[in-house]
């Protein structure tokens, strides 16, 4: 998969821990799926998984992990992979804004992109198949990247990986789980709370500036096929200045929490939360308390790739020192009803 900031691959086996010592969960929501890490997680479990995520490539990526199934694309996607290998450069709006404009890919791979990207729309493929080949492409792409895990900036110099030849994968696509099909929304994680209903709802939301759309804008410009006005050295989205989340802002994520956590449809929570977040350990317990009891658990782990890597500008020059290298991530476990005993049964950590 991508590499992504949040990302939960290492917090999953506890996550996949704690909701199997939970009664009666068959089915889960994730609001906030990103990369479909968790839900992608939770299918090979065996739980039904509704996704949900606002922006097109982490729908497409949920599409392709949560609500493709092995035994109806694998065959197609695996004939259709070796094609789309076997295609020319082209080059096209991602080389012209992002090989040369900026520099997040060599020409040779922008060009490449270009002629894929356009092949798979010519094909006019069924949404589910689409969506793995489009996958393997951004997976691709990552692979050849240059820059330090998200793309607000580009190395000043070619990272090693950039000179490496585009090459699409199949994805790991799973087989059916146990407990039935799952689903890829693209709704706003309110509209989705109000609308999707299940045994329990898992929420890893944005906790700071960071935003998701202005870290992977290229691979949203690349799932969405289109060719949007650019602006700045990253050659962002223009809708970067206009799709914010009130999760990214300190003024308004109390709010936008309070409101998801009494609008989800489920009798369980687990919710995911850093001390890096602009909610403290203490108002997100009071938050969540009027569900039922909360059970923290508590993790201690390196920080994203990037700040292992250090500061750069967006001309990809180290500009400054990180202030820490290390980060506590939190699991709050919340049930209410007939589920409150369960959770109170948690021990703490």
């Amino acid at each position: 998969m991508i590499k992504y900031l949040g990302s939960k691959r290492l917090l999953i086996p506890e996550i996949l821990r704690v909701i199997r010592s939970l009664p009666e969960v068959r089915t889960v929501i994730d609001l906030f799926s990103g990369t479909s890490r968790v839900g992608h997680a939770l299918k090979a479990a065996g739980y039904r998984v509704l996704a949900n995520d606002h922006n097109t490539y982490a729908e497409t990526l949920a599409r392709c992990y949560v609500q493709a199934d092995r035994e109806d694309v694998l065959e197609d996607a695996r004939r259709l992979v070796a094609e789309l290998n076997a295609l020319p450069g082209e080059p096209g709006y991602v080389t012209r804004t992002f090989c040369e404009e900026a520099r997040f890919f060599q020409p040779k791979n922008g060009a490449r992109i270009d002629a894929i990207r356009r092949a798979i729309a010519d094909k006019s493929l069924p949404p589910e198949l689409e969506a793995v080949l489009l996958v393997a492409l951004i997976e691709a792409a990552d692979r050849v990247d240059s820059t330090t895990g998200v793309q607000m900036a580009y190395l000043k110099s070619w990272a090693a990986r950039a000179h490496g030849d585009l090459e699409l994968r199949v994805p790991e696509v799973l087989s059916r789980a146990t407990w039935g099909k799952g689903q890829a929304h693209g709704l706003d994680a309110l509209a989705a709370a109000a609308a999707l209903e299940a045994d329990l709802a898992y929420l890893d939301p944005p906790y700071n500036q960071h935003s998701y759309l202005g870290n992977y804008h290229v691979w949203e410009t690349i799932v969405r096929g289109d060719a949007p006005e650019a602006y700045g050295v990253a050659r962002k989205r223009v809708d970067c200045q206009e799709r914010r989340s009130p999760f990214n802002a300190r003024t308004k994520i109390r709010a936008s929490m309070e409101a998801l956590i009494d609008a989800v449809r489920a009798p369980l929570l687990v919710v995911s939360f850093s001390d890096e977040g602009y909610l403290s350990r203490p108002e997100l317990e009071v938050l969540l308390a009027r569900r039922g009891p909360v059970r923290v658990l508590s993790f201690d782990y390196k920080r994203y790739v990037g700040a292992q890597i250090g500061i750069y500008s967006p001309r990809g020059e180290k500009v400054g020192r990180v202030s820490h290298l290390r980060n506590t991530e939190m699991l709050y476990v919340v049930g209410e009803g007939r589920h409150a005993d369960a959770v109170a049964a948690l021990l703490e950590r």
